[in-house]
């Protein structure tokens, strides 16, 4: 009988974070469609200075790419030891990249800018911001798995697919966070 442990085949599970990968970027890019919409009909953005914690965040969260990167790097040079330590950085910094979410949601409640509201507008970088994090909370699933496969004793080529699959979805995750940045930016 073969054993189904040297009949992995990866491409399947790639073409999954890829097809995800795309039905989020048309989710996100309906969310930001729906917007320019609404705010073209009501003749104004959301109004707001942006907290300066999306500032921060958005910093942490391109360390936490370049990071990843790194820890790809050393996995491909059999330098696991650099991996392990680089992937807990990178789900530092994801952790990180949390916190200053919550506040910048918390500086937002602050000025009397709520989920829940009469601007339909504020209530938009609530649900997009919340749901990008929903992402990073998915994108550190996929980082632990790569980090379990660099303390397991599996071949190298299935660690560097774990590291891929997670870069794959990682820098997807701080491409969309920067794009929503700056659109929150340019649409006040």
């Amino acid at each position: 009988m073969e054993n189904i442990q040297d009949t992995f085949d990866p491409k399947p599970r790639k073409f999954i974070i890829w097809l995800f990968v795309v039905s989020s970027t048309i989710m996100f890019g309906g969310f930001t469609s729906y917007y320019l919409v609404f705010s073209a009909s009501k003749g104004k953005g959301h109004g707001l200075i942006l907290p300066d914690a999306f500032i921060y965040s958005t910093v942490v969260i391109v360390v936490s790419s370049i990071t990843l990167m790194l820890a790809s790097r050393a996995a491909k040079k059999l330098n696991y030891s650099s991996q392990k330590l680089l992937l807990w950085l990178t789900v530092t910094l994801a952790i990180v990249f949390g916190v200053m979410q919550f506040k910048a949601w918390g500086s937002m409640v602050a000025t009397g800018a709520t989920l829940v509201g009469n601007n339909a507008a504020i209530s938009f970088i609530y649900v997009v911001s919340g749901i990008h994090l929903l992402h990073i909370i998915a994108g550190v699933g996929l980082i632990f798995n790569a980090l379990a496969g660099s303390y397991k004793q599996i071949s190298p080529a299935k660690r560097n697919y774990r590291m891929e699959i997670a870069s794959i979805f990682w820098h997807f995750i701080d491409i969309l966070w920067i794009y929503l940045y700056v659109f929150l930016l340019l649409n006040r």
